[in-house]
């Protein structure tokens, strides 16, 4: 198959979504299939282009055996509204432009959010003349009304109607969590074309073996417990969870908290942080993919954490999955999916997502009971191989892919 994918993020990039699409793409490659990726110059999270690339009007490279055609961008900040609006919509005008020149395809598949991707693979395959499939990892416009981002109004109605319009035309619809399905086949009106298949780990990469010692040394805490936050510090987050923790174990000079991302909250958390004094929390800031192994090595335990609201029970967070990979119990404050996956595995603890009080007495109990942490960690790492292998879960995809273009 000649497969062309949409997407808005892609390695250098390191958050989900460039994850996601990286390891699936490279293992249909593996398999003999043509991949080429249409995305953005890279520039995620501080919207500034990485060195090494130009914000050219076309650039091509190879990664792994995947053709990647970068387009010019209207880079932007992961904060704010307006100028990431913009952004997103000059990617779907950018890709609408560059389709023609691309080379013949079997099939179009567009990830969403960026909504304005997802929408724009709808355009490229009637372009190229193609099945579309839109893969689906969040129930966007809703969520952004969800943070408060935006409030309800006659822009978040027209974007549910570019919503639907996008579910009824897409040929197939990947979602990535069970929950997000009823809300998906009641708008497009056809349940079966809707295809569920969730993030998974890249076990080779994510090894329970790898040291972190090195780096906490690096950081000034070696032989400290460390219960560590890595990835996005939104509004759908809750991250303020964790600074009240902190305030709460002062006198635990053995423990210490450390975030690791980027996003529209890290600034304002990083002030916050100054203002309480916490000396027992680190944060580090975006790191690049190389150094996540020897981060997980040196956690003690993943905090995996949202805000607590309704929709946030319809999620998986793709760092349960890498945490599990990596052996390490998890401490998760969502609701919903995600708590019955970690139930269902026995690879860590739920608590009541913002309570910072339930949050600092489970630090407190796992970093007291290293046998019960390795128990949850071992249990975890195998759950993730068998049910959520990357490579398994880009099969999956790559079967469906074909059954459509056949």
């Amino acid at each position: 198959m000649h497969i062309l994918f949409l997407t808005h993020y892609f390695p250098p990039e390191v958050n989900a979504p460039a994850s996601r699409t990286f390891e699936h793409a490279k293992v249909w490659v593996g398999h003999g299939h043509e991949v080429m990726v249409l995305t953005n110059q890279p520039n995620h999270p501080a919207g500034r282009i990485y060195p090494g690339y130009r914000n050219r009007l076309h650039q091509k490279e190879e990664l792994s055996g995947i053709q990647v055609r970068r387009m010019l961008t209207l880079t932007a900040p992961n904060r704010g509204f307006l100028r990431r609006t913009l952004n997103y919509l000059f990617y779907l005008v950018m890709a609408v432009l560059t389709a023609p020149f691309l080379p013949r395809v079997d099939v179009v598949v567009s990830t969403s959010p960026q909504f304005f991707c997802g929408l724009a693979g709808y355009l490229v395959s009637r372009i190229k003349r193609v099945p579309w499939v839109l893969e689906i990892r969040d129930l966007w416009p809703e969520s952004i009304v969800t943070v408060g981002a935006m409030e309800r109004s006659r822009t978040i109605r027209m974007l549910e109607w570019l919503e639907h319009f996008a579910y009824r035309h897409a040929d197939r619809i990947v979602s990535v969590t069970d929950s997000f399905v009823p809300r998906i086949a009641a708008a497009c009106g056809d349940p079966d074309k809707v295809v569920v298949i969730k993030n998974g780990v890249d076990l080779a990469f994510f090894n329970p073996d790898e040291s972190g010692d090195e780096l906490a040394a690096s950081l000034g805490i070696g032989g400290r417990f460390v219960a560590a936050y890595v990835g996005t510090h939104g509004m759908a987050h809750g991250l303020d969870v964790i600074l009240e923790a902190a305030d709460r174990l002062r006198d635990r000079h053995d423990i210490v908290f450390v975030m690791a991302g980027d996003g529209a909250e890290r600034e304002r958390l990083v002030q916050k942080k100054e203002h309480m004094g916490l000396e027992n929390l680190l944060i580090l800031g975006q790191l690049p993919k190389q150094r996540m192994p020897s981060l997980w090595g040196m956690t003690g335990v993943s905090l995996v954490l949202l805000r607590n609201q309704p929709l946030f029970n319809t999620v998986l967070p793709s760092k349960l999955f890498e945490a599990m990979g990596m052996a390490k119990p998890i401490i998760l404050g969502v609701r919903g999916e995600s708590q019955r996956l970690l139930e269902q595995s026995g690879a860590g603890m739920a608590i009541e997502p913002e309570n910072a009080d339930e949050l600092a007495a489970a630090v407190v109990a796992l970093a007291d009971d290293a046998e019960r942490r390795r128990g949850m960690g071992l249990a975890g790492r195998r759950f993730v191989e068998e049910h959520f292998d990357r490579r398994k879960l880009a099969e999956r995809f790559e079967q469906m892919l074909a059954e459509l273009v056949r």
